[in-house]
């Protein structure tokens, strides 16, 4: 079988600077660090993370107490995952009396950064996203109480009247065609609307290389990455959009042999929070599996 892998699959790079802030932090002997949260939605990693002295405490919304005895762990640090957390959340985190390192995602701080500086000048902040996400969480802290999450038309036409200073941003990690086609129901609204494109670099990269396998010939998809991890899932969805078979598989283990068998050229992509050694294991297992026409012809 041939295996086409895209190029953008694996972790972004907001994510895996996270990950080298928390394990440069564990190199230096500051044990335990700690995360609010999962550092990443990927339970293998977090197994390789939690072995190098890295601990997930709190909830994966960030809205939760945490419970660290600063007197005991005086060497601990607690550090902010790529996600991001709202101003009150990093009071509070501060608060605690142990080192404190945000390593929220740059292109995340770039939209919080946004929403702040609209905010102060009264505007209503529309945010294209899911209201359950940490990112979307954590980016209603900036609008002064004065946020709103959308995920479809029908949201937008529920909104309150917001008056002339609106602005909509959206999660970094979601589709740019939904984006436009909602920036667009939502001008007719809001017609003074100023919407601005907060889809992150690597979020495009990957949707984009669904394209380029698609233009390479695969017969199907395999996506690579945690079942509930958001971003993975949107990923799968989109492969999905261009008719042709995806498998949504965590590790290698799901990989049916004889399912797999009926292809010849088989497309690889994975979400961010994917690590490298399980992308690799999934494309060796893929290529040695032999295709029905490739046995038949041998």
């Amino acid at each position: 079988m041939k295996v086409i892998r895209a190029k953008s699959a694996g972790f972004c790079w907001g994510v895996e600077r996270a990950i080298n802030i928390a394990r440069d932090f564990a190199n230096k002997g500051r044990h335990p660090v700690y995360t609010d949260g999962p550092l990443i939605h990927n339970s293998q990693m977090m197994e390789k993370l939690q072995a190098e002295g890295v601990r997930e405490v709190g909830d994966y919304q960030s809205r939760s107490d945490l419970t660290i005895d600063k007197e005991k762990e005086e060497n601990a640090v607690l550090v902010v995952r790529a996600h991001g957390i709202s101003p009150e959340r990093r009071n509070y985190l501060k608060s605690i009396g142990i080192d404190f390192k945000d390593a929220t995602c740059p292109d995340v701080g770039i939209v919080a950064g946004k929403i702040k500086l609209h905010a102060r000048k009264g505007f209503h902040t529309v945010i294209f996203g899911d209201e359950r996400h940490p990112e979307v969480i954590g980016l209603l802290g900036y609008t002064d109480g004065r946020g709103h999450v959308i995920k479809s038309t029908e949201d937008i036409d529920a909104l309150p009247e917001l008056g002339d200073q609106v602005l909509m941003v959206s999660q970094t990690t979601m589709f740019t065609d939904e984006f436009h086609r909602l920036g667009n129901h939502l001008l007719k609204r809001f017609p003074q609307a100023q919407i601005i494109d907060t889809i992150c670099g690597a979020t495009k990269d990957r949707q984009g290389d669904i394209a380029v396998l698609m233009e390479e010939g695969v017969e199907a998809f395999v996506v690579i990455g945690g079942h509930h991890s958001a971003n993975t899932r949107k990923l799968a969805l989109l492969a999905q959009r261009t008719g042709k078979p995806t498998y949504h598989i965590e590790t290698a283990k799901e990989i049916d042999p004889e399912e797999m068998a009926q292809y010849r050229t088989v497309g690889v992509t994975a979400g961010a929070s994917t690590p490298e050694f399980l992308i690799s294991v999934v494309c060796e297992q893929l290529a040695a599996i032999h295709s029905v026409g490739e046995t038949a012809s041998a």
